[in-house]
C-alpha cells in the first residue's frame, strides 16, 4: 500500500523516531499509526526517540577522500564523551565514506547502506543510540571534486585520522604535480579552518550582506562630515577591506602572511608545474550554529535526589 508523507510526518512527531524508519514501521503495520508506534517500541527504536529532544551540539567532523573527490560530514551527540568512543567513531568514519557516493545530500545519505551490517547508516545511529545512551544526529554532509587536480583536506583538533572539531576541503584544479597540490591543498585548508571566509571571492558573497555593510559604512563615512565625493570614496574603500576579510582568495595567506591567497596559488604554479585555479572550499566546524541548552548541573543533581 502507499503510505503518505503525512502520516511519516505524524509517525516522526509523536515517536521522534527518523523518517526512514517511521515509513518502514508504516509499511509493516499497513499504515496503522499506533501499530506502527508498537512495531518500533518493539524493535527498541522508540526507546532511542526519548531522547531525541536532547540537544546534540557536541560530536564530531569527519572528512574521507578518494581521487579527485572527497567528503565531509557532521554527526553531533549529546556529549563531548562521545567523540572518544570508538563505536561513535567508527560510525562518523564510515558515514564519510559512504558520502562520498552521495553528492552531500543529508536524506539519501542517512538512506544509504551503512558498510558491513545491512542496516542504513540512519539505523546504524538509532542502534549506537540505544547502546550508548546518548541521542546522535547526522546533521549535515558536503562534497566537493574537481575534474582534474586535488581536493585537500584538513581536519583540525584531530582526534583519530579524518575525525576533529572542524574538517575543511578546498578544490584545486591544474594539471601540475599531485604530491604539490595537495601540500598546497592542505596550506590552504588550514587557512580556512584559521580564518573561516564566507566565500570564495567578492562574486560570489551574499549580495545583501555587502549591501547592509556598504549601508553601515556608508552611514559612518557621513558622520565625518566630508563632502559626498570623500564619503563614496570613504565607502569604496572599506568595501574592499571587508572583501579582504572575508573572501579566501583576497585574505592574507596565514602561511606566509605576505601575500593574498590568490597571490599565493599563483606563485606555486611555478612549482607545480601547471597553472592553479582553487575551485571552491567547504568548512565544518562541529556545533556551528546550534543553540546550546545552558543546565544547573547542582539543581539536576538536586532534583535526581528528589531534593528540589
Amino acid at each position: 500500500m502507499s503510505i503518505s508523507a503525512a502520516d511519516v510526518k505524524q509517525l516522526r512527531e509523536m515517536t521522534g523516531v527518523g523518517m526512514m524508519d517511521c515509513k518502514k514501521a508504516l509499511t509493516e503495520t499497513n499504515g496503522d499509526i499506533e501499530a506502527a508506534v508498537d512495531w518500533l517500541r518493539a524493535r527498541g527504536l522508540a526507546k532511542a526517540a526519548k531522547k531525541a529532544d536532547r540537544v546534540t551540539a557536541e560530536g564530531l567532523v569527519g572528512v574521507a577522500a578518494a581521487g579527485k573527490r572527497a567528503a565531509v560530514v557532521e554527526i553531533n551527540s549529546e556529549t563531548d564523551f562521545v567523540a572518544r568512543n570508538e563505536q561513535f567513531q567508527s560510525i562518523v568514519r564510515n558515514t564519510a565514506e559512504v558520502a562520498l557516493d552521495v553528492n552531500g545530500d543529508v536524506e539519501a545519505l542517512a538512506a544509504a547502506a551503512y558498510p558491513g551490517t545491512g542496516r542504513t547508516v540512519s539505523e546504524e545511529l538509532t542502534e549506537a543510540i540505544a547502546k550508548i545512551g546518548e541521542n546522535m544526529t547526522l546533521r549535515r554532509a558536503a562534497v566537493l571534486e574537481v575534474s582534474e587536480g586535488v581536493v585537500g583536506t584538513y581536519v583540525h583538533s584531530a582526534i583519530s585520522d579524518g575525525l576533529g572539531r572542524i574538517g575543511v576541503l578546498v578544490g584545486l584544479e591544474s594539471t601540475g604535480d599531485k604530491a604539490k597540490l595537495e601540500a598546497l591543498g592542505k596550506q590552504i585548508a588550514m587557512h580556512v579552518a584559521a580564518t573561516k571566509p564566507l566565500s570564495l571571492s567578492s562574486e560570489d558573497l551574499d549580495p545583501e550582506a555587502v549591501e547592509r555593510e556598504r549601508a553601515v559604512f556608508s552611514e559612518q563615512a557621513k558622520a565625518s562630515g566630508k563632502p559626498d565625493n570623500i564619503v563614496e570614496k570613504m565607502v569604496e574603500g572599506r568595501i574592499r577591506k571587508y572583501y579582504e576579510e572575508v573572501t579566501l582568495l583576497a585574505q592574507t595567506f596565514v602561511i606566509d602572511g605576505e601575500n593574498s591567497v590568490e597571490q599565493a596559488v599563483k606563485n606555486a604554479e611555478t612549482d607545480v608545474g601547471a597553472p592553479i585555479k582553487v575551485t571552491g572550499f567547504v568548512l565544518f566546524a562541529l556545533g556551528e550554529g546550534i543553540e546550546r541548552q545552558e543546565s544547573d548541573f547542582a539543581a539536576e543533581v538536586a532534583a535526581a535526589a528528589g531534593t528540589a
